[in-house]
């Protein structure tokens, strides 16, 4: 089954707690704090496999999580990190946060990285909190936690060039006369339903990887028929061969099929119209089809596009199309594209301050749940570390400026006290 399209949820690893532990020893009776740092989590990491076409694995597996760091412990021993959790994908996926639809990664090269989420920092053991003043802190800091998103992989396959034109031309059939593959060919519409790559190989030739990209119909780029599932393969092509039925026996236009095919085109990139393309009569064997090849040739002469008459069904004229597409490949000069490197946003702690109906000062937010982790509410120092961090923080001046007073309620989740300044 060929998949090019998922959405799934990633996961890194969370960081190990810090630890809360005092040295123990024979002759040291209040020895001082020894609480170890906890572990990092791991990073997710996606990462090309030669091996892989498709994008079938995520059709099963929707969630993956990398492993948490371990938590310190005693002696100063530091937690063990998570072990990074590396995603095989195919050459051509291109990384999407769903949520934004923002390109994050495009992986195309053998063995090409990327850390899709960073693993959560591992929390400071006690030790790291001791003071001249704080000498036996009995609390310690929690485990980062590790960054989690919904992504989307899309693959677009690596050709050089790609055959394009409606549903029954003839493409799969050039495709199986030209290369070894094998697609399926038969006298219908859509008998072709996933894209079909193929090697071609002459003699004096430099051999390139050809493409059969499903039939595209009007309205493909807005989500018509099979079309917008399969134009994104084409995308990376370098050239383009138009196959058109210069039979015209099912009643269609050649000239009117080719700016068709072209709208379609450019409608669902700008970039893809400009491609070069070479134009191949098909089906120049049926009685009737010359009249039409003659028409075809004279439309395209404004827009300089080499007109092949060809006979895919006996092999006739295909040579001649394959030399002069190699040729094209030869003197194609690679656009750079512009690829804007993706910057992960900095995982910042926030609150917000607001005063409920009873007049109860309410702190809430990602900065208070990480807080009161930290907090031992029944230890004097570890209360003393929690209001520096308030005033650090700058959380009592603004409470200040609301207008708060001594005996005032403050609430931070299900901690509740009263305010004393």
């Amino acid at each position: 089954m060929f998949v090019d399209v998922a959405k799934i949820h990633v996961k890194a690893g969370d960081g190990g707690h810090g630890c809360v532990s005092f040295r123990r020893e024979k002759y040291v009776p209040f020895g001082g704090p020894d609480g170890g740092d906890g572990g990092r989590g791991g990073d997710v990491i996606f990462k090309v496999d030669p091996n892989m076409r498709t994008l079938l694995d995520f059709k099963y597996k929707k969630k993956y999580e990398a492993e948490r760091g371990e938590d310190g412990g005693t002696n100063n021993k530091f937690g063990k990190d998570g072990e990074d959790l590396i995603i095989k994908v195919p050459s051509g996926t291109v990384i999407k946060d769903a949520e934004t639809g923002r390109i994050m990664a495009d992986l195309v090269e053998d063995g090409q990285e990327f850390v899709v989420c960073n693993g959560g920092r591992g929390g400071r053991g006690n030790s790291r909190f001791a003071t001249p003043t704080r000498q036996a802190p009995k609390f310690a800091e929690p485990g980062m936690p590790g960054e989690e998103r919904w992504i989307t992989l899309e693959l677009k396959l690596l050709a050089d060039v790609g055959l394009v034109g409606f549903p029954n031309v003839g493409k799969s059939t050039i495709l199986s006369m030209v290369t070894g593959a094998k697609p399926k060919i038969a006298n219908y519409h859509f008998t072709t339903l996933t894209p079909n790559l193929g090697v071609v190989d002459m003699q004096g030739v430099k051999s390139f990887v050809l493409a059969d990209i499903p039939g595209l119909i009007e309205g493909a780029h807005e989500g018509v028929g099979l079309g917008i599932d399969f134009l994104r393969h084409v995308e990376r092509t370098k050239v383009l061969i138009h196959v058109i039925d210069a039979s015209g026996i099912e009643g269609r236009d050649p000239i009117d099929d080719f700016y068709k095919i072209n709208e379609e085109l450019k409608s669902y990139s700008e970039k893809l119209s400009k491609k070069p393309q070479v134009v191949v009569a098909n089906k120049c064997d049926i009685p009737g089809s010359e009249e039409n090849v003659e028409k075809l040739k004279k439309e395209l002469e404004k827009y300089d596009i080499k007109v092949f008459e060809v006979s895919a069904a006996t092999n006739k004229g295909l040579r001649e199309v394959l030399l002069y597409v190699a040729n094209l490949l030869d003197n194609y000069v690679e656009e750079e594209e512009e690829v804007q490197e993706y910057i992960p946003e900095e995982k910042k702690f926030t609150y917000e301050i607001h005063i409920d109906d009873e007049g109860t000062y309410v702190i809430e937010g990602s900065f208070v749940d990480r807080l009161l982790l930290t907090v031992n509410i029944y230890d004097s120092e570890s209360l003393k570390y929690f209001h520096k961090v308030l005033e650090k923080r700058g959380i009592i001046e603004q409470l200040k400026q609301m207008g708060i007073k001594d005996g005032d309620l403050v609430r931070m989740n299900e901690f509740e006290f009263e305010f004393v300044e």
